[in-house]
C-alpha cells in the first residue's frame, strides 16, 4: 500500500475535507485510502498540534513527510517559522493554500516572497481553496515523485510502546528507511538488545513487511520493556546503519531570517529522524560549532537527512539552521 506522508499545517476543517481523522497524539493523523489501478494508495496528513506553543511536533512531522501542505489564514511570525522549517527540512514538493480568516485578507505576493526567502520557490501557491477532489488528485500525483528509501538500511525510531494482551510488547513508529519483515532479527539502540519481530501491523492491517513511510506496530519477542522508550532506534542486527554521537562537530548554515548567533554554553536541540536531542555548545569558532549531547544522537551512517538545530528561547525564530558536515568528535 503506497503511502504519501504529507506534513500539514492548517485548520482541522480543511484536514477533515481531505481525509478521515485516524490517530491523535501530539500529532493528528488524517488518512484517505483509494484503490487506483487495482492498488490501494494512501494519503496520510500529519498535523502537528499546539504550534507555535510547541515546536517538537512540527519538527517530528517534517522528519517523516515528503510533501508539504500549508493553509495560510494570516501572515504572521508563526507562518514564517513554519515555512522556514519546511525549507530547512528540504521538503521540496508542496502546496500553499490561501484561505483568510473571515473578514481578513492575505496578500498572495507577500506569501510568494516568504516562500522564496524560505527556499520553497518551487511550491505551488493556490489563491483559493481547491475542491477537495482536486486537492486529493494533486497529492496523489506526488506519489510517483517522492523518493522511497525502502532499499536502504532499516531505520525505525520508536515513539510509542506498550504491552498488548495476547500479543506482547509492541513498538510503534515510522519506518524512516529500509524494510522490516516478519521474523526479522532487529536491534534496539541505545540498549543494544536484540529481538525477533513476531508480527507487523500497518494501518490496522496485519502485514508481512513494512517499508519506508509506513507507520508500523512491531510485536517484539525476547525483549525487555525497559529497552524501549520514545526516541530509541530499531535497526537490523549488525548493519552499522547508525552512528552514535556524544559530541558533534558541524558548520551551522543559518536559517532564513535568523540573525541570532550561538555562543559557548548555549543550550540547543537537534531534530532528525524523530529525535529531539538536547545539547550544550562547547566551542564556537565562526561557523564551526561543537556540541555535547545530553543523550546520544543517532545519525545514519549513509545519507543522513538534514539535522535541524533549534533553540527554544530564540524569538521569534526558533529554527537556527541546519548542521552541515556533521561528524562525531
Amino acid at each position: 500500500m503506497p503511502v504519501l506522508n504529507v506534513a500539514f499545517s492548517g485548520t482541522e476543517e480543511l484536514a477533515r475535507s481531505i481525509a478521515k481523522r485516524s490517530d491523535v497524539r501530539d500529532i493528528e493523523s488524517y488518512v484517505y485510502k483509494e484503490v487506483r489501478g487495482g492498488l490501494t494508495q494512501i494519503i496520510s496528513l500529519l498535523r502537528p498540534l499546539k504550534h507555535p506553543e510547541r515546536l517538537r511536533p512540527l519538527l517530528s512531522v517534517l522528519n517523516v513527510a515528503k510533501v508539504g501542505l500549508v493553509e495560510v489564514t494570516k501572515v504572521d511570525a508563526s507562518l514564517g517559522e513554519i515555512l522556514v522549517a519546511f525549507g530547512c527540512a528540504r521538503i521540496e514538493i508542496g502546496h500553499v493554500i490561501i484561505n483568510p480568516e473571515q473578514g481578513g485578507w492575505v496578500d498572495p505576493d507577500q506569501v510568494k516572497m516568504i516562500l522564496s526567502q524560505a527556499g520553497l520557490e518551487n511550491w505551488k501557491l493556490h489563491e483559493s481553496v481547491p475542491d477537495e477532489h482536486d486537492l486529493r488528485e494533486l497529492l496523489f500525483a506526488h506519489l510517483d515523485e517522492v523518493e522511497n528509501d525502502s532499499e536502504g538500511d532499516l531505520i525505525l525510531p520508536v515513539d510509542q510502546h506498550f504491552n498488548v494482551k495476547g500479543v506482547g510488547l509492541v513498538a510503534i513508529g515510522y519506518v524512516q528507511s529500509g524494510t522490516v519483515n516478519k521474523h526479522d532479527t532487529v536491534q534496539v539502540l541505545p540498549a543494544t538488545e536484540d529481538a525477533i519481530v513476531r508480527s507487523l501491523q500497518v494501518m490496522d492491517d496485519d502485514v508481512d513487511a513494512a517499508v519506508s513511510g509506513d507507520r508500523v506496530g512491531l510485536a517484539l519477542r525476547n525483549l525487555r520493556e525497559e529497552a524501549l522508550h520514545r526516541g530509541c532506534m530499531i535497526i537490523h542486527l549488525e548493519t552499522n546503519a547508525l552512528e552514535k554521537h556524544k559530541i558533534s562537530n558541524f558548520k551551522l548554515i543559518k536559517a532564513p531570517f535568523q540573525s541570532r548567533d550561538l555562543h559557548e554554553a548555549d543550550i540547543v536541540h537537534a531534530a532528525v529522524d524523530m529525535q529531539f536531542t538536547v545539547g550544550r555548545v562547547k566551542t564556537v569558532d565562526g561557523e564551526d560549532i561543537t556540541v555535547e549531547w545530553e543523550s546520544p544522537l543517532w545519525l545514519r551512517s549513509k545519507s543522513s537527512p538534514p539535522v535541524l538545530i533549534t533553540q527554544l528561547d530564540a524569538v521569534p525564530m526558533r529554527i537556527l539552521g541546519v548542521a552541515n558536515s556533521i561528524s562525531s568528535a
